[in-house]
């Protein structure tokens, strides 16, 4: 019997960062036709590992073999060209291009000349054999985030990658999306490719993968086949113990009325018309939690919130007093504070210090200032504080904060904005790259702000955490809210049904 040869294998694998030990003397290989999962809390080392693995970082130690031969893998170029496609959560895209000319961008043309039109015929077919459908004309500064992930999997496909890496590649796809790059997936697979598919979502992990490794504080803590594990157990080892999840404990006695929203009206970037003529009311002590495929609005409404984006019509009443005119700051004093989809782009400045970006909202109050300079004393213990509060895991506080994995760059801002006090506090996709056990902590925080009395806005990507800790959901499509539902009084069904165009009879929305 002839022995297999994984597809990648990595010996002793050890990787360290200022003050942090990222992967400590990692095995780690999997098999040609594997669809393999990583698994671990935020700051376990998976992306570090599969950074290493994709030519970003070199090891301190360690052998990497492809196919049995061993290689050195010394900038992602050498990565590609071995095979390996890394398609990392905070995208590799050039924000400027179209999306045809980021699909293309590299790839080696012996042709003299491009020719625009066969080109983005060309990627506008290959994305539709994937069931993607695109216009590859686009910016992508004009798409959605769902939508530049879709890219970033095309352009890894159209290179033909061998070994194929998604780090949280499900996080901006509808349910239906999903099930459509599982296929690619275990197509891919099927013709001898290997997958890594770093992810939290244990349902995911259960479903399409063989197999399973799991890392915690930069070692592997265990692995084994899909078949022969469950969900409990992957929990265990990623955590060191149970988990128990959150849940809202009944229908909660809001309070009166703080926000209300009427007949609103704002372009996106397209210059299109995003959200239109959408209504809702948001009352003190209540979680409403917008459901919605990726791309249809949500992001233009939380920016209009927070005033990042100017409407075209309607009204935002904050306790009775129009305030569509007022910007961020002034918004910010009020009491309604945002949480952007875009984290790293728009919620934190990803080249200075984890203490400034945790007073980029509050630096100038007076607690944080010696006179006419800032007292950095004092801004160190508040950052060392939100640090310990919000369970942030960073060695050092004057790093940038892009040293930070995701689910820990989540936190910080989240708990920069909760740390403020906030009256309205609206979050769009707040668990997004969270592992279970994060995920539990924020969902945690939202339940103390509830009880706090704070109203809360949150749009949210899983209709199970929907069902687990919101009062009610309004649900968008097209850029309105098509109807308002009591979550104890409507079902997974016909908030998907509704998400997906389907027509709502009787009135557009209901009140509380």
């Amino acid at each position: 019997m002839l022995k297999r040869i994984p597809a990648i294998e990595m010996s002793g694998i050890s990787k360290r960062f200022p003050g942090v030990s990222a992967n400590d003397n990692i095995n780690f290989k999997v098999y040609p036709g594997e669809i393999h999962a990583l698994l671990g809390e935020n700051g376990a080392g998976k992306s570090t590992l599969m950074s290493i693995l994709a030519g970003l970082y070199r090891p301190d130690s360690g052998k990497i073999k492809i196919k049995g031969e061993a290689v050195k893998l010394r900038s992602p170029g050498n990565a590609l060209e071995a095979g390996i496609g890394m398609i990392y959560q905070h995208f590799r895209l050039v924000s400027n291009f179209t999306i045809a000319e980021n699909i293309i961008l590299g790839t080696k043309n012996k042709k003299i000349g491009i020719n625009k039109e066969q080109i983005e015929s060309d990627i506008r077919s290959f994305s539709s054999s994937f069931g993607m459908e695109i216009n590859p004309a686009d910016k992508i500064y004009q798409l959605s985030l769902g939508e530049q992930q879709r890219v970033e999997i095309l352009k890894m496909l159209y290179r033909g990658c061998e070994i194929l890496i998604m780090d949280e590649p499900t996080t901006v796809l509808t349910p239906g999306e999903v099930k459509e790059l599982f296929k690619i997936l275990r197509t891919m697979a099927e013709q001898g490719k290997g997958v890594v598919l770093i992810t939290h979502k244990l349902d995911e992990v259960m479903e399409i993968a063989d197999y399973v490794t799991v890392l915690r504080s930069g070692k592997v803590v265990g692995d084994g086949q899909i078949s022969e594990l469950d969900k409990q157990s992957l929990t265990r080892m990623m955590v060191g113990r149970d988990i128990v999840h959150s849940q809202a404990e009944g229908k909660k006695q809001i309070g009166e009325l703080i926000l209300a929203v009427d007949n609103l009206n704002v372009k996106g970037v397209r210059g299109n018309r995003a959200v239109s003529n959408l209504s809702f009311n948001l009352y003190k002590g209540e979680i409403l939690a917008i459901a919605g495929v990726a791309g249809n609005g949500q992001k233009e409404l939380i920016e209009a919130i927070a005033g990042l984006r100017e409407i075209e019509s309607g009204s935002i009443e904050y306790e009775g007093e129009e305030i569509q005119h007022y910007n961020v700051k002034a918004r910010a004093v009020l009491g309604i504070r945002t949480v952007p989809e875009d984290r790293i782009g728009m919620g934190l400045v990803p080249n200075i210090s984890i203490m400034d970006n945790s007073i980029l909202r509050s630096y100038l109050q007076d607690e944080f200032k010696k006179g006419f300079l800032l007292d950095y004393p004092k801004i160190k213990e508040y950052a060392r504080q939100i640090i310990s509060d919000y369970n942030i895991v960073c060695s050092d506080i004057h790093h940038p904060v892009n040293y930070l994995s995701g689910g820990n760059l989540q936190k910080l801002l989240l708990g920069r904005e909760i740390d403020g006090n906030p009256r309205v506090l609206a979050a769009a996709y707040p668990v997004r790259g969270l592992d279970v056990a994060a995920s539990e902590d924020v969902y945690n925080l939202f339940f103390h702000e509830r009880e706090k009395g704070t109203a809360i806005l949150l749009i949210l990507e899983d209709l199970e955490d929907v069902f687990r800790i919101a009062d009610r959901v309004a649900v968008m499509y097209q850029g309105s809210i098509k109807k308002i539902l009591e979550v104890e009084n409507t079902s997974i069904d016909e908030i998907g049904s509704i998400m997906l165009g389907a027509e709502v009879m009787g009135e557009q929305y209901a009140e509380v």
